[in-house]
């Protein structure tokens, strides 16, 4: 067995995993429908006037506005119907003095005309239409590039695509964008117990958690997880899948961290590549490492509540950094201990907990236990000089997600 040595802080470890990642420079494009959650590779320029034409913003008439000047409800003007226009019509119709044309919400303002009068100010007798208030000119009307003007920048390279920038984009009739490439990153379960969820399990062996947790980890930071098939404990088969998977943006070990004599895969990895630190001051996760050759690669541990929550903590803001998405904003809440807990000294523990009626109640098991965190609300810390938390004490939770 070979100790643990050199542990590091966890904000040193954080700040050399970030320092040692750089943001994705390669650029696709991609249709519009896909571009939900992309980060734009270019500024948008305008080609065109938003909306392209002059039109409605009502029912009603257009009208050149100073023939509806004087108009009352005792007094009301008349004008003579010459036309119909609907959404999406174009016709070469033209609205002269005293003239009107019926015309549909969305539909273009014909030639002539400056203004539509609403239908509810108004009354239609053959093709006679009796406007009962006068409009100004403008009025109910929608200009040419009112929303966007042609030439105009409306989007900065570096934004993150949202519904409505999408619907911008669809606005100004744009069906492709470059974006910046998602990065790829190799995910490797390593172990000889695994087994796939859906086979039948055997004696001995165990379900893996951790590629599905890691790839969840990975997509919900803008990251494409790439999973390999499990790594036996043979120091052949981790150097030939370790040299597959550098061709991909970082790479993802879970499980052979430890220190015991069979978790080999540090030994090979420090062949190709440097090891930035193995071994962090936390709780759970101890076992994490991190190295740097041409890509960053990180070694999870293999329980999996240890790897998810350092998958959180390390892995998503790396990833997040490389797709060149901001830190993820925390939610944290205060709320009051329901009991008494204690800790290591030594170690940061991020003490999982639930949420009810203004109190934490601890959710943590064991390092191995997924439902450490899956039946949490989120976690506490509880810092490296302190050994526990009093019952009723405030206490901040960082909570998961949304």
């Amino acid at each position: 067995m070979r100790p643990f040595t050199n542990l590091i802080p966890f904000e040193d470890a954080k700040r050399i995993v970030l320092e040692n990642v750089k943001p994705i420079e390669d650029v696709e494009e991609v249709n519009l429908l896909d571009a939900l959650g992309r980060v734009l590779a270019e500024d948008i320029i305008s080609p065109i006037n938003v909306p392209p034409f002059a039109r409605a913003a009502e029912d009603g008439y257009a009208v050149r506005a100073e023939d509806t000047y004087g108009a009352g409800q005792y007094a009301p003007k008349e004008f003579k119907l010459v036309g119909e226009i609907n959404t999406g019509e174009y016709k070469e119709i033209k609205v002269g003095k005293g003239e009107c044309i019926r015309i549909a919400t969305g539909a273009m303002l014909p030639e002539g005309a400056d203004a539509v009068v609403r239908v509810e100010d108004t009354e239609e007798d053959g093709n006679i239409v009796r406007v009962y208030r006068p409009v100004h000119p403008g009025f109910d009307v929608a200009p040419e590039g009112e929303d966007i003007k042609k030439g105009e920048k409306i989007l900065a390279k570096g934004t993150i695509l949202n519904p409505p920038k999408i619907g911008a984009l669809a606005a100004m009739g744009i069906a492709k964008v470059k974006v910046y490439r998602r990065p790829k990153i190799a995910v490797l379960p390593s172990g000889n117990e695994l087994m796939v969820p859906g086979e039948k399990i055997e004696k001995g062996k165990i379900y893996d958690v951790n590629t599905y947790t890691i790839s969840s980890v990975i997509r919900e930071n803008g990251g494409e997880p790439i999973i390999f098939p499990f790594v036996i404990d043979d120091k052949e088969d981790i150097e030939n899948k370790l040299m597959e998977s550098l061709k991909y943006d970082m790479v993802v070990f879970s499980g052979g961290s430890s220190v015991g004599d069979r978790d080999m895969l540090i030994d090979v990895v420090s062949k190709h590549a440097k090891i930035l630190f193995h071994g962090v001051q936390i709780k759970p996760g101890k076992p994490t490492w991190c190295a740097r050759g041409d890509k960053l690669i990180f070694g999870m541990p293999g329980f999996p509540a240890s790897c998810l929550n350092d998958s959180y903590q390390f892995l998503g803001p790396a990833v997040r950094k490389m797709a060149r998405l901001p830190p993820k904003k925390e939610r944290v809440v205060k709320a009051r201990m329901a009991r008494r807990i204690t800790s290591t000294l030594g170690r940061m523990q991020f003490f999982t907990v639930h949420l009810k009626d203004g109190y934490a109640y601890p959710a943590y098991k064991t390092s191995g236990a997924i439902t450490s965190l899956a039946d949490s609300d989120g976690y506490i810390i509880i810092p490296a000089n302190s050994d526990l938390v009093e019952k009723d004490e405030e206490i901040e939770v960082h909570l998961w997600g949304d």
